[in-house]
């Protein structure tokens, strides 16, 4: 380690090269192994430090996130944060983009050969593939500016400090006792402002300046006022220097306190010059005893957090195996995988806030969490592509009624579009989910459809209901007023039934005014000189015809199948009856037993006729 090479004392005559050489080596050879150990953590690669404090993003899943998710995130990336903090997340996002894209590319190209497409002739292409590559360009053109640029200071610098070296041995060629210190700190100035060179020339140029600083205080010693003036002030400095070193064994940021230390080191190697040969050792002991301390501080923290880093692995591990064993077989529904993502998003939270890990403890861990979540997703995503296919369907489907609800939005059947409204609502309920993107817009057009008809019937009912409150006082009022009409006849009652429905149809549930009617009706006919047949017709089509003014085809249904069911049961009494007979061949005319079975079929036969007059009458009507 060449550290302490400015420490050299200077004697009272002029070192040659290899003198200062070999003084250089018994110096550095005094340190402590422990000493060495510790400078060697502190000062390491001083060249190479970076110049600045730019963080890297947060570590980020990317396995969840889509194709356009992912190209939001690498814009993010790129145009959020410095450049050469970001190659990690890119090379993350590059992987995960590569894998999707593949995937979908092997798709469209099954699609394309399924529907008889041949391989040769398969082209593909996305909008998403296109932005991808255009970012991923443009990642590596700032790259390799940003490199570029830094190459071309590093190189600006080693130019400079060169410059200085050339300057500082003409110094000491020409050297002009009036002059030359003054120059010399001048010079001194302008090396400690030149910024880092590149690693590979930082130590021969740092050899060669010092040696010829070196020199530069050999020719010093022929003044020795000038040498002990610039002794004194290096010693000063040298001392502020220990002091802020011992200050950082007492803070509690050891990152903090290695990283001023670091600072320290340097400016005490390339700022200040030598001391006296009597302080050198001192003062070269109380810093490095300093330095140790810090290191040794800093070791016994990375140690702890070793054991804090374990626990924080094994959290994530107890997670991760969580998120392996998580089952999925049960989830049928998109309610079921809502709930999963609920929990396994819990899980994802879990994981992260466990704690950070250094990146050689967390990429192991890393990718076990994504191996493991990249199982749940697989799951998920099957599920969804076939959801995705059922809702295209279920689409179709609420497509179709949308049209029925819209063709009979002003209908005036008022009872089929109700009874057509009402299993549309039902179908609608039992079809399940469609494209998020459509769901709003064909529930509105459903909607205000099956609004506006019902809106158009509760209007109808407002104004059948005040109609139908007259009709109702209407005939209460006839019904009081039948006590003194005439109705001797068969045409007075006909009127009369005539009169009744002219007054208009009665809603269901005024039935007990219908019914009452009808009763005085009965009565009316009963009294009247008629045949029996006859009478029955006339209470039948009574009946029948308000039935049709009312409109309700139900009943007139029922009384339909009613008259057919009486007239197939009587037609098989008549022919029981008539193989009855059969078995009577030999009898008498005038057999009792013969005569009472005559007189039953004919008695069958006279009321089959009634029925079906009944029948023949309801078949004339149109319902």
């Amino acid at each position: 380690m060449l550290d302490n090479q400015e420490e050299i004392p200077q004697s009272e005559g002029v070192n040659s090269g290899e003198d200062l050489a070999k003084e250089v080596e018994s110096t550095v050879s005094k340190a402590t192994d422990s000493d060495t150990k510790a400078l060697d953590a502190t000062l390491n690669d001083i060249a190479g430090k970076k110049t600045t404090d730019d963080k890297a993003p947060e570590e980020v899943d990317y396995s969840t996130k889509n194709l356009e998710e992912l190209i939001d995130s690498l814009k993010e990336l790129l145009f959020q944060h410095p450049i050469q903090t970001i190659k990690s997340g890119v090379d993350a996002i590059k992987s995960e983009f590569n894998k999707k894209f593949g995937a979908l590319l092997a798709e469209k190209k099954a699609e394309f050969l399924e529907a008889g497409g041949n391989s040769i002739d398969f082209n593909f292409s996305s909008p998403f593939k296109t932005t991808y590559t255009t970012l991923l360009s443009e990642y590596k053109k700032k790259r390799d500016a940003y490199y570029q640029e830094i190459d071309a200071k590093l190189n600006k610098n080693l130019d400079k400090r060169n410059e200085i070296i050339n300057r500082l041995k003409a110094l000491i060629e020409e050297a002009d006792a009036k002059t030359m210190y003054n120059d010399f700190k001048e010079i001194q100035e302008k090396w400690r402002a030149i910024g880092p060179v590149p690693k590979s020339y930082y130590n021969d140029t740092w050899k060669i300046y010092h040696h010829h600083v070196e020199r530069f205080y050999d020719l010093l010693n022929l003044s020795n006022d000038l040498r002990d003036l610039d002794f004194k002030y290096n010693l000063e400095e040298k001392l502020k220097i220990i002091q802020k070193a011992e200050a950082l064994i007492h803070e509690p940021d050891v990152n903090y306190a290695a990283k001023e230390l670091q600072e320290l080191h340097k400016s005490w190697k390339e700022d200040i010059g030598p001391v006296s040969k009597e302080m050198r050792e001192e003062v070269w002991q109380k810093f490095s005893d300093a330095t140790k301390k810090i290191h040794d501080k800093r070791h016994e923290y990375f140690k702890e957090m070793r054991s804090k880093f374990q626990e924080i692995i094994d959290k994530k591990l107890e997670i991760i195996a969580q998120l392996e064993a998580y089952d999925t077989s049960g989830n049928t529904t998109h309610k079921d995988w809502q709930k999963s993502i609920k929990e396994v998003e819990k899980l994802r939270q879990a994981y992260f806030n466990a704690g950070k890990l250094p990146h050689n403890k967390s990429e192991e861990v890393w990718q076990k969490f994504k191996k493991a979540t990249k199982k749940f997703n697989a799951s998920k995503n099957t599920f969804y592509k076939k959801e995705k296919n059922e809702q295209q369907e279920n689409l179709q489907k609420k497509l179709a009624l949308i049209e029925i609800a819209e063709s009979l939005k002003e209908s005036t059947d008022w009872k089929s579009a109700t009874n057509t409204y009402k299993k549309i609502q039902a179908d609608w309920k039992n079809i399940g989910h469609v494209p998020r993107k459509f769901s709003d817009d064909i529930w509105k057009k459903f909607k205000s459809a099956c609004n506006h008809y019902f809106d158009r019937l509760t209007l109808e009912k407002q104004s059948i209901s005040k109609e139908q409150e007259k009709i109702i006082i209407a005939k209460k009022e006839y019904l009081e007023t039948l006590k003194l009409l005439k109705k001797d006849s068969k045409e007075a009652v006909l009127e009369i039934i005539d009169t009744w429905r002219s007054l208009g149809g009665l809603p269901k549930s005024a039935k007990a005014l219908k019914s009452q009617f009808n009763k005085e009706v009965d009565k009316m006919l009963e009294n009247l000189s008629l045949e029996k047949t006859a009478i029955q017709m006339l209470k039948f089509t009574n009946v029948i015809d308000s039935y049709k003014a009312d409109n309700d085809t139900d009943k007139l249904f029922g009384e339909q199948q009613f008259v057919r069911k009486k007239m197939d049961e009587i037609s098989k009494e008549i022919q029981q009856l008539e193989n009855n007979l059969g078995f009577f061949s030999n009898a008498k005319k005038d057999n009792p037993l013969v005569k009472n079975v005559r007189n039953q079929v004919e008695q069958y036969k006279n009321e089959l006729l009634l029925w079906k007059l009944k029948n023949e009458y309801i078949k004339k009507l149109e319902f």
